[in-house]
């Protein structure tokens, strides 16, 4: 018997938790995270430093308030602490996987992939990214992504998430590389624009997501809450899914 499964991911470039006052506030993070209530959440920019106060290790304090798993990509040291992508769930996540996607005269960078439990026999491959600011090496890591040991390994066997802050606005080479792939999430059919950033004004598209043919977009939205215009420069990107079977299942 197909069995269907529907959830709600986001991704997030959080700034460090630095918003737009420039006051460093985890705790509106995590009141902007609650208000969207998804079940997978997809974090860049994230700056864990322990021994020191709560609010310090970003991950664990949002982790910790919401009630949920997470899981730490790094992509480098700072300030005595470790900064990059984390992925937070309610629902299981059974393994976790960091690759360097950093090219050499560029600031290092990350892409966190994690397998979720979905249900019974049913798993998804998400993958958190945070590509470079520089055109010349997007291309580049959107090559390193599509390669035998991130998104087309053989280990892979259920359904794939690609999401997170590209920094590709314009449609360049990275995103028609990865649009080849995967489905991408027309922002315009959702949102009637595809502009994404900055949260108060947004005139770039910054924020994207791929996914493979199994699942099926039911929607898309950008929060724009009170909170979430002042917590970081950036604004969340909400979809929901729904996973119509499994593969085990199809078999």
């Amino acid at each position: 018997m197909k069995q269907s499964f529907r959830f709600r991911v986001v991704t997030y470039n959080i700034h460090k938790c630095r918003g737009l006052d420039q006051r460093v506030r985890p705790d509106r993070i995590v009141k902007v995270l609650r208000e969207i209530d998804a079940d997978i959440i997809a974090l860049q920019e994230v700056l864990c430093i322990p021994n020191g106060k709560t609010e310090d290790n970003q991950a664990q304090f949002i982790s910790e308030n919401l009630g949920a798993v997470y899981r730490l990509g790094e992509t480098r040291q700072l300030r005595g602490g470790i900064y990059g992508n984390v992925v937070l769930s309610r629902l299981p996540l059974l393994a976790a996987y960091n690759y360097d996607v950093s090219q050499h005269g560029y600031e290092e960078r990350g892409c966190l992939r994690v397998d979720v439990g979905l249900g019974s026999h049913q798993l998804l491959h998400l993958y958190n990214v945070h590509l470079g600011t520089a055109y010349r090496e997007r291309p580049q890591q959107a090559r390193r992504l599509l390669d035998e040991e991130i998104l087309n390994t053989q280990h892979v066997l259920g359904p794939r998430i690609l999401l997170g802050d590209f920094n590709e606005w314009t449609h360049g080479v990275a995103s028609r590389l990865l649009a080849e792939h995967f489905q991408s999430a027309d922002l315009r059919l959702h949102l009637g624009r595809r502009r994404t950033y900055p949260g108060v004004f947004p005139f770039l598209h910054l924020d994207h997501i791929y996914y493979d043919a199994e699942l099926e977009l039911e929607a898309a939205t950008l929060h724009r809450s009170r909170t979430a215009l002042l917590a970081s420069d950036h604004l969340p990107l909400v979809a929901d899914f729904h996973l119509r079977h499994s593969p085990a299942e199809s078999e």
